[in-house]
């Protein structure tokens, strides 16, 4: 009974003109009745949804009559159902107050410890995302929090998949961050997500601070990151970065794929090793599926009229005319090569003498 009162008492205090100030500066107030404020609702706030969810609502009293009123644990399944309905940064507020509710309940009346399950902290960072509450979405992460969420790699990677879709290096390198803090180990999807964000967003930097991270770590890298590495490294004509990264993949993996293949095939033009470069094609030609092969003409034809000016553009610029006039030689031999061993290898080495290709 006395807790009832407390808190008729503090619905009264937050329903007050008071409680709008107070809640916005630092989460400071309970969510809750600040969301049931008069003065929430009519603060003029520019947003499009000013008040939570009418299911995630719905969901949140049921759940808080429960634990504070029936002092009974509520059903899983209003938890999950609630996790399931969240759509706006308000939701998500309500969402880890219940959270909070319910662990405090687990301790005091189930004297149960343990945290949540590893699953449900997936889930919450995934709605997190869903509604754009990164801001909470970066909180599942801790490994010692208030919500009882026991904060996980695959929690991550959804924050992760979020800063890929929005080239937002700033949030990667914020969850990065949390991971290394909160003991969460580095896996091979990690390395995925990480490299092509890079990748995206030319952030070569980035990728060699986090590669010898996963490297460090022993994480088996996939084949599909090799891949974005390799093809990083080409781009940028680093040959000897891409020499050790191929040393690395040849380490666990047999066979070129054709994108590293085609990276190897560019660092050897960048040395002057036509021949060589035509020897990995042939490779390719051998190796690779029936299926990929038909690849290997349209990965030649963006060397001709692609790569050219993207490694040139990363060159130094007193250094570009010389490499644009090798570049132009090396490839018209390596082409030439191919042809007169009877390799199809139909591409325009017209587009070299496009501006776009090679600058003049």
């Amino acid at each position: 009974m006395q807790f009832v009162s407390n808190a008729r008492r503090a619905s009264r205090y937050f329903l007050s003109s008071h409680s709008t100030t107070s809640f916005f500066p630092g989460l400071a107030a309970d969510p809750t009745h600040c969301f049931l404020s008069k003065a929430f609702y009519s603060s003029g706030l520019d947003t499009v949804q000013q008040s939570p969810s009418e299911d995630v609502k719905e969901f949140y009293d049921k759940m808080l009559d429960s634990v504070n009123v029936k002092r009974s644990m509520p059903p899983n399944a209003w938890l999950w159902s609630m996790i399931a309905n969240c759509k706006h940064h308000h939701d998500i507020t309500l969402l880890f107050d219940i959270l909070q509710n319910l662990r405090r309940f687990r301790l005091s009346n189930l004297r149960i410890h343990d945290n949540f399950n590893c699953n449900l902290c997936r889930e919450v960072a995934k709605a997190c995302v869903h509604a754009g509450a990164i801001d909470f979405g970066k909180k599942a992460l801790w490994a010692h929090n208030v919500y009882g969420l026991t904060p996980s790699v695959a929690s991550a990677h959804h924050l992760l998949l979020h800063a890929k879709n929005h080239n937002d290096t700033k949030l990667l390198v914020e969850v990065m961050k949390l991971l290394k803090r909160n003991n969460l180990p580095l896996q091979p999807g990690t390395a995925d997500i990480v490299f092509s964000t890079c990748y995206s967003t030319d952030d070569w930097e980035l990728i060699d601070k986090y590669s010898k991270m996963f490297v460090k770590a022993g994480v088996k890298l996939r084949q599909t990151s090799f891949d974005t590495w390799m093809k990083f490294a080409a781009k940028r004509g680093n040959t000897e970065s891409l020499w050790k990264i191929e040393k690395l993949r040849s380490d666990s993996m047999k066979q070129h794929t054709l994108t590293t293949g085609f990276s190897c095939v560019k660092g050897l033009l960048l040395e002057h090793k036509p021949s060589d470069a035509v020897a990995i094609i042939q490779v390719l030609n051998q190796t690779l599926p029936d299926a990929k092969k038909s690849g290997i003409k349209d990965e030649l034809q963006k060397l001709v009229s692609e790569w050219p000016s993207e490694v040139i553009k990363h060159q130094k610029e007193e250094d570009r005319k010389a490499l644009a006039a090798s570049l132009k030689s090396e490839i018209i031999t390596l082409v030439t090569e191919l042809l007169s061993m009877g390799l199809e290898a139909k591409v325009s080495l017209e587009d070299l003498d496009q501006k776009e290709a090679i600058p003049q």
